[in-house]
This record gives structure tokens, C-alpha cells and sequence, in this order.
């Protein structure tokens, strides 16, 4: 077996969350950070697997076999995280039979370039890495797994942003590389929460909350095609006000600007599902102090984030 090597961005959606479900035209973007994955043969037949946090820290570690094309753990450092690989695993394996076929040993070393608690992609990045290694359609291996929408895969293999769409008739979906370097980039910060928002709950909650959405996602695809397209701040701080007004009505829920940035002199919109992870907001000044007033200390400049 032979060595291998692949990289995946993370990423941002910076319109359409959750009716992007639906098949509603959304902007993603691609972020600086990502996460690798290097595969090495060895001579004993196991998989040594090691993962490293953005410190270059383990943080979780695992011996498997690979026997009658069942994978079985011998040690790990993480239930939840070592049945999750397992079922990776297998589902790649179940989808590309030849995976892991002649199998002699390989030494596995995901390197993570952002916090876990960032959600930026942890998941989808080892998805889109995985996917790469076993020779598999990504998508596939996603919805056999985790499910979602599949615009985190696409930005995970896109050195661009990308406008990302599901057609829903054919159970595919259009990629279209795009530009987006707005002039009054400057003025755009991403902010973490301090919390991790569990993307498969958002997702259930969504649609457990949704009425009729066809209004709602012509309205958010025009927002998408007119922030691709607007060239002034306040123009763009006015669609992004507009569309956390559709998506709080659709979803029942309080916009975050309401919830935590009643005060702010600017726009704020979430990103991906509602409640945590990263935020975007737009400021003509410095934000910082204001936000770490509010206890909110990690604050990325859109040059620092964006790729």
C-alpha cells in the first residue's frame, strides 16, 4: 500500500442555512482553515489512528483490526469519537469494497488547523478526506453518515467560493465557483460564540418548525444572487438584515442580533445553523473592544478567515 496524502477546507455558509435543505441558491465559502489527513503503510496489520488538534495535541487515539471486512476496535481514547470513525469506516469500506481490501497495516494522522469548538468542519473535512483515501463519492459517504445538505463537502474541494444548490427533482446538486472579495471586505468580522451548535439538531429542529417555504426560498435566492453582486456596505448590510428576518420567521427562532447584539452599530447574521459556532458582522469601526466587553474574544477579519 502506498502512501496518501489529502487536505480539505473548512467552511462558512454565508447564505441559505437551512433552506439550503430545500434547495434554496446559497453562497459558501471556503475558509484558510482545514484539515489534513497522511496515510502511512506499516508491516503489522492494524490501523494506528491519531488525530491532532490545531496545536499539533493529540486529542484522540485508536488501534483498529480489519478482519472479514469488519473493522473492530482494540483501543481508544473516545467512545463517542471511535464509534463515529468505525461507521465512517465501514460505510466507505461498504461503498468501495476494494477499501482496506489487502490490507497489510497503515499508520493514519489527522491535523486539524482550527479548535474542535469552532465548527468550521471538523466532521466534513475528515468526511471529504476519507472519501479521497477509500476512492468513494464524498456525498454519499456524508449521507450514509453524518446527512446534511452537502455544501460543507463542496467547500472542502473548492479553492473558491462557491454558490451551492441541491435540485431537489434529481437528488443532485449545481457547484458553481464563484468571486467574492467585496469591496468593503474590511468592514466584515466572523465572531465564535464560545459555543458548539450541533448541526444535526438544527437541522431537526428546522424541520420540525417549517410552513410552506417556496416564498421563503425565492426571496433568500435573490438575497444570495444580490450579495454576490451589491457593492456597498449598507446595501449589504440591508439583504443581510433581510435575510435573518425570513429565516427567524421560517424557524421560529430569535435572530442573534436581537438575542446578544441589541446595541451593536452595525448588521449581524448567522452562519449554518442558529445558536452558536461563528457569526458574521459588519462594523466601519474596530469591533473588538466591544465585543470582548461582551466576553466574545475570538474575532477574525474576513482577510484572516476567508480564503
Amino acid at each position: 500500500m502506498e502512501s496518501f496524502k489529502h487536505y480539505s477546507h473548512g467552511k462558512l455558509l454565508l447564505t441559505g442555512e437551512y433552506v439550503v435543505l430545500d434547495g434554496a441558491l446559497s453562497l459558501a465559502i471556503p475558509t484558510k482553515f482545514g484539515q489534513g489527513l497522511i496515510v502511512k503503510p506499516i508491516e503489522e496489520p492494524t490501523l494506528l489512528w491519531r488525530s491532532l488538534d490545531y496545536e499539533g495535541n493529540v486529542w484522540f487515539e485508536a488501534t483498529f483490526k480489519v478482519e472479514n471486512n469488519q473493522i473492530t476496535s482494540v483501543q481508544h481514547t473516545n467512545q463517542s469519537v471511535n464509534d463515529r470513525l468505525i461507521q465512517i469506516l465501514e460505510t466507505a469500506k461498504k461503498l468501495n469494497p476494494e477499501f482496506l481490501n489487502t490490507f497489510n497495516g497503515s499508520e493514519i494522522t489527522t491535523a486539524l488547523e482550527f479548535p474542535n469548538n469552532w465548527g468550521l468542519g471538523t466532521s466534513s473535512t475528515l468526511i471529504n478526506n476519507i472519501s479521497n483515501w477509500a476512492k468513494v463519492d464524498p456525498y454519499k459517504l456524508l449521507k450514509a453518515t453524518f446527512g446534511g445538505s452537502g455544501y460543507d463537502i463542496a467547500c472542502a474541494s473548492h479553492d473558491t467560493p462557491i454558490l451551492y444548490q441541491l435540485e431537489t427533482n434529481s437528488n443532485g446538486r449545481k457547484v458553481t465557483p464563484v468571486t467574492f472579495n467585496p469591496v468593503f471586505s474590511s468592514h466584515l468580522y466572523f465572531v465564535h460564540l464560545n459555543q458548539k451548535q450541533n448541526s444535526r439538531e438544527g437541522i431537526a429542529h428546522y424541520k420540525a418548525n417549517r410552513g410552506d417555504n417556496f416564498s421563503a426560498i425565492s426571496e433568500i435566492n435573490d438575497i444570495t444572487k444580490q450579495v454576490l453582486a451589491c457593492d456597498s456596505l449598507s446595501e449589504f448590510e440591508t439583504l443581510i438584515k433581510a435575510h435573518e428576518s425570513i429565516i427567524s420567521k421560517l424557524t421560529k427562532q430569535t435572530t442573534v442580533e436581537e438575542h446578544l447584539f441589541r446595541d451593536f452599530n452595525g448588521a449581524v447574521k448567522s452562519l449554518g445553523a442558529w445558536g452558536g459556532d461563528f457569526i458574521m458582522l459588519t462594523s466601519e469601526v474596530d469591533p473588538r473592544p466591544y465585543l470582548s466587553s461582551k466576553g466574545f474574544t475570538t474575532v477574525l477579519p474576513f482577510s484572516e478567515m476567508i480564503l
